[in-house]
């Protein structure tokens, strides 16, 4: 059988780390099976959905190197609900509730008053047509809702293994809204099986809803997919993952350097057992990708490591792959292999690039002993080693040795205090604004 998954957010925002991990997995599991992963924009809620966040996920998407098998939009599929809809309502499954959101929740508080579980009690499978008739007269329009077998639903979770879910505890849930729209259930359902979706892998959030889905799935007359349930992300500090402490859209971290191969990297293997290495490329993390490695613990994201891993990857990247990502004209192999050891990420080589093609001021404490140090520079064009003879020169010429002698030259060279190493910066700064920086000027 070739397998089919499918990553469906919602284009209501930008895609944040979890979503990428949601789709990273399902992508990878997907070409571990040798099937295909289809990408299903949920966006029937035409309040928030917009084409630029549609947008924003499929670049999102390609960054990451996660293409998909199809592209399908919820939007363009109201037919296939409504036919849905009618098999449902044909079979007694659906049923009309007249009831506003503010009775509704009276209701709720009524039960919880009593400590009830707050679940729908089925008043309107009660209603005469006399009744419904009253309401609509009203001017009320119905809403739709689910009758749910009271039973005990059960699957086998790639991920939790057995599990159980009581549906005599459930609300029997609305898939349709009085203005005759669906909601999520209903559409999700109903894509799956037209889709002919294999494998559904979502949060562990959505372990209820499964229930649901596989009842929604016998009423239609499908077979129900196999399904895995991933534990949810926390923050460094064990707590539920905040916008404070590192989700920040794919966008933030594309835009601030960070290679997608780091991200690919690190949310392969955050809620498994095994040790988070840097893959170079998709197909080394296809290799070792094993949904059964998963734990149903808590995954913890830490934005450090994703930034220490990211550092890994440009310290090892050669230079032709480096080429493609700078951007930057100016920029040699030689600046390259100079810099990439001091940069956490891509954006950073553009501040070398600063420093060494100039202007910069110069940071200048000991001005009488920076312009004896010019008079020692080596003449000619300058190499690699060119700033150990330099500084040997510096060091016998001016008794000066250590951080009294490389820190004032750094400084005036570059105006920092830290960076890269000086014998492969001299060089690229060149001998004229070698000598015009150690004299005090700005170039």
């Amino acid at each position: 059988m070739t397998t089919k998954f499918r990553f469906a957010p919602s284009p209501t925002g930008y895609l944040h780390v979890g979503n990428a991990r949601l789709a990273l997995i399902n992508w990878l599991f997907a070409k571990k099976t040798g099937g295909g992963m289809v990408l299903r924009l949920d966006d029937t809620d035409e309040e928030r959905s917009t084409e630029e966040y549609a947008q924003g996920i499929q670049d999102d998407l390609m960054w990451l190197g996660l293409e998909w098998s199809e592209l399908k939009k919820q939007s363009d599929r109201n037919a296939e609900y409504t036919v849905a809809f009618d098999t449902l309502k044909a079979s007694g499954r659906l049923y009309p509730c007249y009831e506003t959101g503010d009775e509704l929740d009276y209701k709720r508080k009524r039960q919880l008053a009593r400590k009830l579980p707050p679940v729908y009690d089925r008043s309107a499978l009660k209603l005469s047509d006399e009744e419904k008739a009253a309401f609509e007269a009203e001017g009320r329009k119905p809403h739709w809702r689910f009758l749910l077998d009271q039973e005990v639903v059960a699957w086998e979770d790639d991920i939790r293994g057995h599990v159980e879910v009581d549906c005599g505890s459930m609300s029997d849930p609305v898939l349709i809204r009085t203005d005759g729209r669906p909601l999520y259930h209903l559409p999700s359902v109903v894509d799956d099986i037209d889709f002919a979706i294999t494998h559904v892998i979502r949060g562990e959030d959505h372990v209820s809803n499964t229930a649901l889905h596989i009842q929604l799935f016998k009423a239609l007359n499908a077979d129900a997919p196999t399904f895995a349930h991933i534990p949810l992300l926390m923050g460094p500090d064990g707590g539920p993952l905040s916008k404070r402490e590192g989700s920040q859209s794919l966008r933030e971290l594309r835009e601030s350097g960070l290679d997608p191969m780091s991200i690919n990297s690190l949310l392969a293997r955050l809620g498994t057992s095994d040790n988070i290495v840097m893959r170079n490329n998709l197909d080394e993390v296809i290799e070792g990708f094993d949904i059964s490695r998963f734990s149903r613990a808590a995954a913890k994201f830490d934005p450090a490591e994703l930034r220490n891993l990211n550092a890994k990857i440009l310290h090892e990247m050669p230079w032709d792959k480096a080429e493609e990502k700078l951007s930057l004209p100016t920029a040699t192999e030689a600046f390259w292999l100079a810099i990439r050891g001091n940069i956490t990420a891509m954006t950073e080589a553009s501040d070398w690039l600063a420093v060494v093609d100039g202007p910069i001021s110069p940071v200048v404490e000991d001005q009488a002993f920076l312009t004896s140090a010019a008079e020692l520079l080596p003449v000619g064009d300058l190499d690699e080693g060119s700033w150990k003879i330099w500084t040997t020169a510096v060091k016998e010429g001016l008794g000066v040795k250590g951080k009294a002698l490389f820190m004032p030259l750094r400084q005036a060279l570059t105006g920092q205090a830290h960076g890269p190493e000086m014998n492969k910066m001299l060089p690229l700064i060149g001998r004229e604004k070698a000598l015009a920086r150690l004299n005090g000027k700005t170039l």
